[in-house]
């Protein structure tokens, strides 16, 4: 008969540890050296709470039942079956979860003699079922009455409406309440405690006896109302189609967001908090750049930095300054399709151990988080995204859901799991998977179902987000490739106005939306336009007036306006009037007027200017200062080599390196980090098994070779038996001390012994161990005294 959980594990067929595994991932990780330890793990308090928490509400309530019913340190089915009859629940569904319980090794045993494990009554509730002690227990006048039925039904009738309230809320459970006693008789509380129905357990708080409970439950059951069902909630049904152009016109916009946010920290970095994190007037600057809620550009943040499109560059090492910068990633990351991009986006949000939703919000010690910040790390997020979406995946293509009608499924399926805090979160998340695309109309898209799926089976690679390892980073399956069939195609023209406007009609692919870049200044997600500073920003660039108009011919599906022929004509007929070079600097030109101008111009005062010639300006600071001083007064300047001629490039972008893993990433979720393939899994038991042999026939080493200590003539005797046995080729137990200092025995084959070690076969693990001989403590034959 099993009489330990060691025993129970070492009982069970192969298929029901793999079994135990797969629900319960975190006791191999490591390995346990024999079942022993794996039991030791199974029943301590971290994995039990762990595996309590990924069980249902009627689970738990079937596990309080066997709890009550605990005689001793056993229990019964049928008990739990007598005390869930007058519940109504049927007999099939509470086996049911008297197997689920087996099977994660919360109880073990037979039915007719069933064990709990000893942890769960340290993490759960210590009243089972919401009852409380015995009267007898807690006070003798209370056991009296509760002896007495007629007495106490009485008594019961009798109490004031205010007192039985009281009553009726206890008997719910838990059986507990805080109180002031002092209010006197006349209060609910002192009345119920003048009549025994209550107990004062302390100064200032008062428990119900089981006894008055059950009085109580009469109608319900001892277990009170159980719930083997999920509540019903209403799950209207929307066209799919309509769900997933919602959901696609939302990815639009999310990819546009996080580039014009990304760009905009890019022309204006701001410094990384000396405790980490983004300033919150930064956070809502930039919120107002790109046309978003404060809350909006906090998750673009984070999910830029988890992604490893935004890093942190130093900028001053002595004063440890940095600034937030794109990433080399954030180049690769725009070569893609917005579908490609989209598809980064959504498996770093569901992977990324961070919690955007409290940014804004105040910790214990009235601060507030800011974007960033290293404690906004949570390593349940994932867990969390997952399980709300999974409700979401669970309900047929079409159907919708509120928000706080997940929180009520997730509150029955995980109710240890779902606190109030954790109810908000829920919600959080959910907002957050409808900003993102996932879902539309409270309803999760085809697409998003698909790249769930893909996140939890495993599919895709969440080390590598940005696919940078990927051979084609371009090219798309599974959830991507569907979304890509949603998107508008992108499109390789635009349409010019007369007002120097640039309609781009539908999204630009990556050619045409660097040369918009370049050439206009983005008004909308569809709307740029051209003015003289991004002319003459192209013309530093290197284009040409004849590129400009070719350019503008093949991309425009309208007529060039004749205004901007015009713009680009005057401005390349101004660009390079002016020419800078190092003598330290100079600027030349062959418009004297210009020069004087730029000499009596006050706002290039600091440069100190002086003429050589009156073509001719030298000045003491660098070519590239003394040119973006000239570009901020307005002047239209070009630098120039040693030979004269033009030196026209585009500015570098500044890059930084992405941030440190910790900021972002975890390992929180155990069952994503120990996907044990059944190969894997069967090594593992393997392993658990041949150290539990070992173990077991260790245990019956002789006594003389398992005691502690060995003397000189011990430790002579054992080299003498050790030498007879390599004689005669026979098995001997061997004991010695370890490197750690511990004693350990084994049966082993001496093969050969000199130099000051001992060379001995293992047959039963078919290894060939050395064991130094000053460590060798005893040795006697297999046959030897036990």
């Amino acid at each position: 008969m099993t009489t330990s959980l060691a025993d129970h594990f070492r009982a069970l067929p192969d298929d029901g540890l793999m079994a135990l595994i797969r629900l319960r991932p975190d006791l191999v990780i490591p390995p346990p050296s024999d079942f022993s330890a794996l039991a030791h793990r199974a029943q301590s308090r971290v994995a039990v709470a762990r595996a309590l928490d990924g069980l249902d509400t009627f689970t738990l309530e079937i596990l309080d039942a066997l709890r009550y019913t605990r005689i001793g340190h056993t229990t019964s089915t049928e008990a739990v079956l007598a005390l869930t009859a007058a519940s109504g629940v049927e007999a099939a569904r509470v086996r049911g979860a008297i197997d689920l319980l087996l099977q994660h090794g919360i109880a073990y045993g037979h039915d007719s003699a069933l064990r709990i494990v000893g942890a769960v009554d340290e993490v759960c509730s210590p009243y089972p079922a919401g009852l409380g002690r015995p009267a007898a227990e807690l006070d003798p006048l209370a056991g009296a009455l509760v002896a007495d039925a007629a007495k106490l039904r009485r008594t019961l009738l009798a109490a004031p409406p205010a007192a039985r309230a009281v009553l009726d809320r206890l008997a719910a459970g838990p059986p507990v309440g805080t109180v002031n006693l002092k209010a006197g008789p006349d209060s609910p509380v002192g009345w119920l405690v003048e009549q025994r129905l209550l107990v004062a357990v302390s100064r200032d708080a008062v428990e119900l006896p089981v006894e008055v409970s059950l009085v109580l439950r009469r109608d319900g059951g001892p277990l009170g109302q159980l719930h083997p069902d999920p509540p019903q909630v209403q799950t209207p049904t929307r066209d799919v189609a309509q769900l997933d152009r919602a959901g696609a016109g939302q990815v639009l916009e999310l990819v546009r967001n996080l580039e014009a946010l990304i760009e905009a920290i890019n022309a204006d970095p701001p410094t990384v908090l000396r405790s980490g994190g983004m300033g919150v007037r930064e956070l809502r600057r930039f919120a107002k750049l790109v046309g978003v809620d404060e809350q909006a550009a906090a998750l673009l943040v984070e999910i830029a930095a988890a992604a490893g499109l935004l890093g942190e560059e130093i900028i001053d090492n002595k004063r440890v300054e940095s600034v937030f910068l794109p990433t080399v990633a954030y180049d690769v990351w725009r070569a893609f399709g917005i579908a490609a991009r989209w598809h980064r986006i959504a498996v770093t949000w569901l992977t990324m151990t961070r919690a955007p939703s409290l940014i804004g919000q105040r910790d214990d010690r009235d601060r507030p988080f800011n974007a960033l910040a290293p404690e906004l790390s949570r390593p349940g997020a994932p867990a969390q995204r997952r399980a709300a979406l999974q409700v979401l995946a669970e309900l047929p293509p079409g159907a919708t859901i509120a928000p706080s009608d997940v929180v009520d499924l997730l509150s029955w399926r995980t109710p240890r799991r779902v606190s109030r805090s954790a109810a908000v979160a829920v919600e959080a998340n959910l907002a957050e998977a409808a900003l993102i695309g996932l879902t539309g109309y409270g309803g999760l898209t085809g697409y998003g179902r698909l790249v769930v799926d893909e996140v939890i089976s495993g599919s895709v690679d969440t080390d590598d987000p940005l696919g940078l390892n990927a051979p084609d980073g371009t090219a798309l399956t599974g959830s991507a490739a569907l979304l890509d069939t949603l998107l508008p195609p992108p499109v390789d023209h635009v349409l010019l106005q007369a007002d120097l406007s640039v309609i781009v009609p539908g999204p630009p692919e990556p050619t045409l939306a660097g040369e918009l870049e370049l050439l206009g200044v983005q008004e909308s997600a569809s709307v740029f336009r051209i003015t003289a500073e991004s002319v003459r920003r192209s013309l530093d660039a290197g284009y040409s007036a004849a590129d400009l108009h070719a350019l503008l011919a093949r991309r425009s599906r309208t007529p060039v306006p004749q205004t901007l022929t015009y713009l680009i004509d005057d401005m390349a007929r101004r660009h390079g009037g002016m020419r800078i070079g190092s003598a330290n600097s100079y600027v030349r030109s062959d418009d004297e007027t210009l020069i004087a101008e730029v000499l009596a111009d006050r706002r290039l005062q600091p440069l100190t200017l002086r003429r050589l010639a009156p073509t001719v300006l030298a000045s003491r600071h660098t070519p590239a200062r003394l040119l973006e001083a000239l570009r901020e007064a307005g002047y239209p300047p070009i630098q120039e080599d040693s030979t004269g001629a033009a030196v026209l490039t585009r500015p570098k972008a500044r890059r930084g390196p992405p941030r440190p893993s910790w900021a972002h990433r975890g390992i929180e979720d155990p069952a994503a980090a120990a996907r044990l393939s059944t190969p894997r899994l069967a090594g593992v038991i393997e392993q658990i098994r041949r150290g539990d042999a070992a173990a077991r026939v260790a245990r019956r080493a002789p006594v003389t070779v398992r005691a502690n200590g060995a003397s000189t003539s011990s430790h002579t005797e054992a080299l003498e038996v050790l030498q007879q046995a390599l004689r005669d080729k026979t098995r001997v137990w061997v004991g010695y001390v370890d490197s750690h200092g511990a004693t350990a025995s084994r049966l082993v084959r001496p093969v050969s012994m000199g130099g000051g070690y001992l060379r001995a076969e293992d047959e039963r693990t078919e290894m060939l161990h050395t064991f130094a001989l000053h460590r060798i403590t005893a040795a006697a034959p297999e046959d030897g005294s036990v």
